[in-house]
């Protein structure tokens, strides 16, 4: 059975991820992973993650994966005893140094993609010094990563789904530069997402990219976001990749937030579904729900040696907007009482997200205000029939279609 890992930035994420069917969530330790900008766990509510990942019989990876300095090992080694006794199940880790201790502690260690492993050597002295699984390098093929499973004394993950960088296995130096800000110890700016100017000595700027289109030819610059891969989807290859034996299956974004992480994780785990119980048919719904929160637009990253196309930021079809919070949740009538700030009519579809509860989705069909049916309401308080279970102080947002 091949795993589905899906990310987690806080606990609504995790619940998020957990609702909709992942076999393992990994998250960032302030200060120890690659996405210092999003939200983090800490040593104080790592057990309380766990526990709720082995409630629903799921693991929990914790990322160590930065550019480790003298400094940063030595309070390694006193917040490792720590990872372990809140029952993490393995750390994520690309430093040889963190292997080390880490295999001393007993903790379990996935070698984490920023190591850019890419062979079948590199896997075999892996294995010689206690590492479980490899996460290899995006820039193999299917075909190459099959004749390294062939090989492989370890597990092996694979990236799926999600955002593509520029550099080799993110060992990228872009936002050191212009910023002074380390990407390799998690402080990446994103530089590369922005849109870039191409000039030619002589200034002459009039060759334009627009969406992996070329205009006005003969000229001498670039403009667009010509240092942005569109994101990767492999979403149609479930087959393929599993039949290449590979152990997990990882989604990208622990910067995203729980809505993201809920759709992925659901269409990712009916696709997987549908393989294993040997009814396989791919479904355009699929893409139409991943097209629907935050992406690049989509390709197969280097899976089948196409080379990457350029992206626009975002081209979500939908977006969300702050409107209300729920105050209590009557379970026997399934009913939200819910204050807004903004207003919502029938038909309407709803986020709710909360750290119990994740992101649920649904569709009003029915408001009330003091037990009379209404189409529409303004600011105040709101019942809402929901179908899904949702808590006091989570918050409710409105599904736009974006134009």
């Amino acid at each position: 059975m091949v795993e589905l890992l899906a990310p987690a930035r806080d606990f609504t994420a995790l619940r998020s991820a957990l609702n909709n069917g992942a076999d393992a969530v990994y998250i960032g330790l302030d200060g120890y992973n690659m996405r210092a900008h999003s939200g983090n766990f800490t040593i104080a509510n790592l057990d309380q993650a766990a526990d709720t990942c082995h409630q629903y019989d799921a693991g929990l990876y914790v990322c160590t994966n930065t550019v480790m300095k003298n400094r940063d090992i030595d309070q390694l080694k006193t917040i490792l005893p720590q990872i372990q006794s809140a029952g993490a199940d393995a750390i994520i880790a690309s430093d040889l140094g963190v292997l080390k201790i880490a295999s001393d502690a007993n903790i379990e260690v996935h070698l984490s993609v920023q190591a850019n492993i890419s062979n079948s050597e590199s896997l075999k002295l892996l294995a010689d010094l206690g590492v479980k699984r490899v996460i290899l390098s995006r820039e193999l093929s299917l075909h190459e990563i099959r004749e390294i499973i062939k090989d492989s004394p370890l597990e092996v993950e694979v990236f799926v789904h999600g955002a593509m960088c520029l550099a080799i296995s993110g060992r990228c130096f872009l936002s050191s530069y212009l910023y002074q800000k380390n990407a390799n110890c998690g402080e990446c700016l994103q530089p590369c997402r922005k849109e870039w100017k191409l000039i030619s000595e002589d200034n002459s700027v009039s060759l334009t990219v627009t969406e992996g289109k070329e205009l006005n030819q003969g000229t001498c610059g670039f403009k667009g976001h010509i240092l942005s891969p569109n994101d990767l989807c492999m979403v149609e290859h479930i087959p393929e990749l599993i039949k290449a034996g590979i152990s997990s299956f990882k989604i990208e974004g622990r910067a995203r937030p729980a809505e993201y992480v809920a759709t992925v994780t659901k269409v990712y785990r009916e696709a997987i579904n549908s393989y294993q119980s040997g009814t396989w048919e791919f479904q355009d719904r699929w893409i139409d729900k991943l097209k629907g929160v935050y992406n690049r637009g989509f390709d197969t990253g280097f899976y089948f040696q196409k080379a990457h196309k350029t992206s626009n930021y975002n081209q979500a079809t939908y977006t969300k907007q702050d409107i209300g919070e729920v105050v209590n949740y009557y379970s026997k009538v399934k009913a939200a009482e819910i204050r807004l700030w903004h207003p919502l009519k029938v038909s309407d579809e709803i986020l709710v997200q909360g750290p119990t509860t994740g992101s649920v989705t649904g569709k009003v069909e029915s408001l009330q205000i003091m037990g009379e049916n209404i189409q529409k309401a303004k600011e105040g308080n709101v019942g809402v029939l929901f179908k899904h279970k949702v808590r006091p102080g989570d918050l409710v947002y409105l599904r736009v279609k974006r134009t």
